[in-house]
């Protein structure tokens, strides 16, 4: 498949929304004069970027196919943000051309719901220490990278957010399920809680839960 970016003239995608209802979204746009068909991409968001249309999953979809069903139905399957990208298709020599529109009007983003993640941050002192030994447990539905959580150290009371005390990266991924990681050593008085890096990103992606 051949991707060609759009010039001044070139037939556009415009117009694109999107319904959701249960588990099947519905998307409508306005298909440009003279093209018959377009290709659906659909890759999951951090792989949507142009550098990265190798991952996309390609539908080929005709404008008779849209008239008959009222528009392109999927199911809404998994987790986390999906883009959707309806590129006009134009024949060529070469075969298809999909147009590449530098504005994204025909790109849109649809959620799969939340991946849920769970931790339980576990501590262990004794009197004549000076410090206690902390064991942090991550168990999620799906991979996470390692720079999608942090964890923030407060001296006297837990962290309230991610700015609330000394934030500290992961080292390593999470892999599906139980993640046990090494034990650390903090002050008596210091108190460990997890956050996303990003909230406004991550936050639509999973759901981080305290145990």
């Amino acid at each position: 498949m051949q991707y060609t970016d759009a010039e001044d003239g070139s037939p556009a995608i415009s117009g694109l929304t999107r319904v959701i209802e249960e588990d099947r979204c519905t998307l409508r746009w306005i298909w440009p004069s003279g093209i018959e068909a377009v290709y659906i991409g659909k890759a999951a968001a951090e792989q949507a970027e142009d550098s990265n249309r190798n991952s996309e999953q390609l539908k080929l979809y005709t404008k008779a196919e849209y008239k008959a069903n009222n528009g392109y139905h999927s199911r809404i399957e998994g987790v986390g943000i999906y883009v959707f990208t309806v590129y006009a298709c134009q024949e060529s020599s070469d075969g298809p051309q999909l147009i590449v529109q530098p504005g994204r009007e025909n790109r849109i983003e649809i959620s799969a719901g939340r991946a849920k993640i769970h931790y339980s941050v576990s501590n262990k002192s004794s009197l004549f220490r000076k410090f206690k030994t902390v064991q942090i447990q991550v168990t999620t539905e799906v991979p996470i990278a390692k720079d999608v959580l942090c964890y923030v150290k407060k001296q006297g009371s837990y962290p309230a957010n991610k700015e609330d005390g000394m934030l500290y990266p992961f080292v390593a991924p999470f892999a599906a399920g139980k993640n046990v990681l090494p034990p650390i050593e903090i002050g008596k008085q210091d108190f460990i809680r997890l956050f996303f890096t990003d909230g406004r990103t991550y936050g639509q992606m999973y759901e981080l839960i305290s145990v």
